[in-house]
């Protein structure tokens, strides 16, 4: 029997989240996702100093105010780690605006914009590139435009039904279901103990959307997030697409167990009507979830807060 890695690689695409070129190398991912959080713990590592330097003496150059400067230099970086990485997969890499426009999408469309010019720039088509977005309303409205425009969206940061139902109608490329972080939330709010597996409900919210998404013929790709244990990602395969972290993959690749396949569209039933969600009912789905209101804030203000360190990180240099 082949590693449940390998297994894993036959029904859903494998993506590796994380910024970490060494272990991209060793795991042999289609895509690689990074996000503010993974971009500061790359930016500490010596393998990216000279990147880090490159990008901040260009930002340098350019001038402008001290905001400006450390915000192009963080761009400057985010591309050139995603360029790094592509130089390894066979894919994507998703780049992520960042968090602090999550609610102001004239503001994210201009920086997604400009991710995708820095890309090609650099020599790297806009079809090997997923721009992150929050799933916020106005995100979504965000990577709408961006879809129309040819750039395609990774809507992360979404734990609720109603933020997949609008991504779905947005016409967005990608969706990733946090499903560590709805566990998490579940454990500290409902005092129970929760196998991982069927009974989790991170892994119960991605089953969810993908059979809703597989019913209603939507084309939007689901890529389950933030797991927890390898136990949700058993509970999970056969789904369009799953991003994990290299302590998990290396489980995965130890483990020579029988992997079955959990999801399929052949397989796929949705008790949920197709139902295209306005703004006002949007805003009332989610402030009635309380778990999805409480993760999307802590979200947006935990990667505001690394996209601080590490602009923080780039004046210390």
């Amino acid at each position: 029997m082949t590693d449940k890695l390998s297994q894993l690689k036959t029904m859903t695409d494998v993506v590796a989240d994380t910024g970490d070129i060494e272990a991209i190398r060793r795991f042999t991912p289609l895509d690689a996702t990074t996000n503010p959080s993974l971009l500061l713990k790359a930016a500490a590592l010596p393998h990216y100093q000279t990147l880090l330097q490159s990008a901040k003496a260009r930002a340098a150059l350019e001038g402008g105010s001290r905001d400006e400067q450390l915000a192009a230099c963080c761009d400057y970086f985010a591309v050139a780690v995603g360029k790094e990485i592509l130089t390894i997969v066979p894919g994507r890499v998703s780049t992520e605006v960042d968090a602090r426009l999550s609610f102001d999408s004239n503001a994210t469309k201009s920086r997604a914009r400009r991710l995708i010019a820095l890309y090609e720039e650099a020599g790297i088509a806009k079809d090997r590139i997923l721009i992150k977005v929050a799933s916020t309303w106005e995100g979504i409205r965000a990577a709408q435009q961006l879809e129309q425009e040819g750039i395609q969206c990774n809507l992360t940061l979404l734990f609720g039904f109603e933020q997949a139902q609008a991504c779905a109608d947005a016409g967005v490329f990608l969706i990733s279901p946090f499903v560590g972080r709805i566990l998490d939330w579940h454990k500290a709010n409902r005092e129970l103990f929760i196998n991982s597996g069927k009974d989790d409900p991170g892994v119960q919210s991605v089953e969810r959307i993908y059979n809703y998404y597989k019913q209603h013929g939507y084309d939007t790709v689901v890529m389950g997030a933030s797991f927890r244990n390898v136990g949700e990602i058993e509970a999970l395969a056969g789904c369009d697409r799953l991003t994990i972290s290299p302590a998990l993959l290396e489980e995965l690749a130890n483990d020579t167990e029988e992997l079955p396949r959990q999801l399929s569209p052949a397989g796929a039933s949705s008790a949920d009507p197709k139902n295209a969600l306005n703004e006002s009912n949007f805003r009332l789905g989610i402030n009635e979830d309380a778990m999805a209101t409480e993760k999307l804030a802590e979200g947006i203000r935990n990667f505001i807060a690394d996209q601080k360190r590490l602009e923080n990180l780039i004046e210390s240099l």
